[in-house]
């Protein structure tokens, strides 16, 4: 694996943790961990571990023009409920942001949005499920770099709040995920 990049965006992410007290170790890969996938097979993780920053938006006030962006947390194998978002959120006319969004409100592109180092403060709301693993994983800012923390160390990086915003999963569907996860480590040689 290369060296942590020098990179203004990794910067960023590292000085806001350093404002919490928290020293990051940045995992820096050759080729891009853009989906939750990716990350996991790189790392050698459970696709759960791999934590996904996702940006939606809400509109303020009067002027829908204005948005307030809400990052949510989500466990890689989950998918957010877009009902449960915005019954947690208190906004209803929430959405997903654009990708065009995602970049001017958080100050980072889409694979590599962390869950911290924004240029504005930002609500941020993580998925319990996140807690089931002793380390996950976020993007350190570039869709080539992560560092892993305990969920709780997350948590209090984020200023997360901790709800649960991620659509009900059937065991069948958990049983399958796992399945094809395994199928695919032994054929890449893992």
């Amino acid at each position: 694996m290369p060296s942590p990049p020098d990179h203004p965006a990794v910067t960023r992410v590292l000085d806001a943790a350093t404002r919490k007290g928290v020293t990051l170790d940045i995992v820096a890969f050759d080729e891009s961990t853009h989906t939750a996938a990716d990350a996991a097979a790189a790392l050698e993780v459970e696709l759960g571990q791999i934590v996904k920053s996702l940006v939606f938006v809400a509109p303020t006030g009067d002027n829908d023009d204005e948005l307030e962006p809400i990052v949510c947390l989500v466990s890689g194998a989950n998918r957010v409920d877009l009902a449960r978002l915005a019954a947690v959120s208190g906004e209803p006319d929430i959405r997903r942001a654009t990708a065009r969004e995602a970049n001017d409100l958080t100050g980072f592109v889409i694979g590599g949005i962390p869950p911290i180092g924004f240029p504005r403060a930002v609500r941020v709301i993580m998925d319990p499920d996140l807690g089931r693993y002793p380390i996950v994983w976020a993007a350190a800012g570039l869709p080539t770099a992560v560092f892993g923390v305990p969920p709780a160390t997350l948590r209090t990086l984020a200023n997360a709040v901790v709800a649960p915003i991620t659509e009900e999963r059937r065991a069948a569907d958990v049983a399958a995920e796992a399945t094809d996860l395994a199928a695919s480590s032994t054929t890449s040689g893992s």
